[in-house]
């Protein structure tokens, strides 16, 4: 939320002065001119966000965690974490993480073509 604000910020206000002097009321000035500066800043925040979607607070689920709960309770982080520490499985540990890692990265590269197809706009 903060980075939305600091970009609402950044936006020139000569852009809102020039569209008050051509009669743009506060809907038409929202509409061309503050949403389309902020989509840059959407992109970026939404496609950083897609690298996290596997993430599930392991330190919340593994301070609940129990045996009785490994079928329901299990996430990737958790399953890793018995695996490669409690049964000594560092190898097979290691690749299930990278596995997350890749599909994370996957989903990065998707949402940035994606973001250059639609919206036009390049991260890098």
């Amino acid at each position: 939320m903060i980075i939305f604000l600091a970009a609402l910020a950044g936006i020139n206000p000569s852009l809102y002065e020039a569209a008050e002097v051509d009669g743009a009321g506060r809907w038409k000035q929202t509409m061309y001119i503050t949403i389309p500066s902020l989509i840059p800043i959407a992109i970026v925040i939404t496609t950083l966000a897609l690298g996290n979607v596997l993430n599930a607070n392991f330190d919340q689920v593994f301070n609940l965690y129990s045996p009785l709960i490994y079928q329901q309770g299990d996430i990737i982080d958790t399953f890793v974490y018995r695996e490669g520490l409690l049964s000594g499985q560092f190898s097979f540990a290691t690749a299930v993480n990278l596995f997350k890692s890749m599909i994370s990265l996957i989903l990065i590269v998707i949402s940035y073509r994606l973001a250059y197809r639609f919206a036009g706009y390049r991260i890098f």
